[in-house]
């Protein structure tokens, strides 16, 4: 159909005299197809039920479907995330976590304090909006993909996490950004009998250890309590906190939830798929680095150690900055982590979760068969560089994902060790990070640059919580 005629634009013949009526049945019926394309995309009960009628949030628990019809009733940029299903069967969501700002001590992120941030210009939690808290949610969702674990306990399961967030302002300066993490707190292992060697077997602390832990405080360190450095119950981070010198007592490390930033409406809606290629954390041997030790900060000692070059820290391999640093010519790429293995990333700066709880385990648990007498952070760097040398086959120090491979092996035992499932990340927070060359949170292991924090709660069993279907289920 010519729509140009004499250098003037033509009506289609559609438009002229009786063809109106057709013009019009024509946009009628393209509109009720639109109408119900969206709705079933939607896949909402009836258009004024909003969110709640949604399939991904109508079989959801009470407290974490009100919190997602608050988000929704708030201003927003966004509804809260659709959480579409990655499998011919719904996503099922089996923990949640729900965030705010009230569970450890307020900073310049979440309140005005004076002399520092009082009369500039508002950029802190709680400020956004007219002043409303700011507030978050947290749902965890297992794909029953074909081939795939459907218990969420087992490392190799597919993961999808959804994050939603109210009142954060958009971060506009030296390329800051937010960032969640699952956050797991050290529990004290099984005992077992020393191996040949005087040390502790993987997984466990020997008789010794377990006696002179039990001996600390009011004796909680016995297996299967979270461990306290004081003996005493676990305190958690809370508003009552004051750093230095009144923090909580458990030893926690963080598996990164993915960086973002706020939306006009400072309004944030994440995703994050959780699995063996992503359950990774930052090097340990940074946490002297961060300032968020009491101590090391006016000590000097902030950013003394750097992991750009990737190896197994101070009192391990160092390498080579052209064959293991950022390439031009093949820029490193940690995403790369599934596929050919000779095609997957080698240059990793970070190591799976379930090691990094072994280094730890190391240093705070394995009181007796572990270097007994070696004060930190020297402990720390020791246990570092050991462990990366029992999975690290090509001794440069580094755990590439082949190495890490969760269907291989190493040292004798299965790489499933390796990995901390989703359900053994007991809190979550978000954290206001600038580039300050480390992949630890700001000042680790402390709350300083926390903005959201939040426990879990457990789903069982497991409810429908998802929308049909991705349209690239990977």
């Amino acid at each position: 159909m010519r729509f140009l005629e004499r250098g003037r634009f033509r009506r289609p013949a559609l438009h002229r005299r009786g063809g109106r009526v057709a013009l019009v049945g024509a946009l009628v019926a393209l509109g009720a197809a639109a109408a119900l394309a969206v709705l079933a995309m939607d896949t909402s009960a009836a258009p004024s039920n909003g969110i709640i009628g949604r399939a991904d949030v109508r079989n959801l628990p009470d407290p974490l479907k009100d919190r997602l019809v608050e988000l929704a009733n708030r201003p927003n940029t966004y509804e809260p995330a659709r959480a579409f299903s990655e499998a011919d069967s719904p996503s099922k969501l089996f923990q949640y976590y729900l965030l705010d700002t009230k569970g450890f001590q307020p900073n310049v992120f979440t309140s005005t304090v004076e002399g520092i941030n009082d009369g500039a210009i508002p950029t802190a939690a709680n400020a956004a909006n007219g002043g409303l808290p700011t507030i978050g949610s947290v749902r965890v969702v297992l794909e029953p993909k074909k081939g795939k674990p459907t218990d969420p306990n087992d490392v190799r399961a597919a993961i999808d996490v959804f994050t939603d967030i109210s009142g954060l302002f958009v971060i506009n300066n030296e390329s800051g950004w937010y960032e969640a993490w699952l956050i797991h707190d050290l529990r004290v292992p099984k005992v077992a009998p020393a191996g040949s060697d005087g040390k502790a077997e993987y997984g466990t602390i020997t008789p010794a250890d377990a006696e002179a832990l039990k001996a600390i405080g009011a004796g909680n360190n016995v297996s299967g309590n979270i461990f306290t450095v004081d003996g005493n119950a676990p305190k958690f981070p809370s508003a009552d906190d004051h750093f230095p010198d009144k923090q909580s007592n458990t030893v926690a490390f963080p598996v990164s939830n993915g960086t973002f930033n706020a939306s006009q409406q400072s309004d944030v809606h994440a995703y994050w798929e959780f699995n063996p290629g992503t359950d990774w954390t930052f090097p340990l041997y940074e946490l002297p680095a961060t300032g968020g030790i009491p101590g090391t900060f006016g000590a000097g000692l902030q950013y003394g150690v750097s992991s750009l070059i990737p190896g197994s820290g101070p009192a391990g391999v160092s390498n080579d900055k052209v064959a293991y640093g950022d390439n031009p010519d093949n820029p490193r790429d940690p995403d790369r982590a599934e596929g050919r293995a000779d095609r997957r990333e080698t240059r990793n700066r970070f190591i799976p979760s379930g090691l990094a709880n072994e280094v730890l385990t190391d240093v705070f648990l394995r009181v007796k068969s572990f270097e007994p007498g070696v004060d930190l952070p020297q402990r720390l760097f020791d246990a570092y560089a050991q462990e990366i040398a029992k999975v690290d086959q090509n001794g440069d120090g580094v755990i590439s994902f082949a190495e890490a491979d969760v269907a291989g092996a190493s040292a004798g035992l299965p790489n499933t060790r390796l990995y901390l499932p989703a359900t053994a990340f007991n809190r979550f927070a978000v954290t206001r990070e600038i580039d300050d060359g480390l992949l630890a949170p700001r000042f680790a292991p402390g709350q300083r640059s926390y903005v959201l924090g939040g426990h879990i709660t457990a789903v069982d069993p497991a409810v429908d919580a998802s929308l049909p279907q991705d349209a690239d289920n990977r």
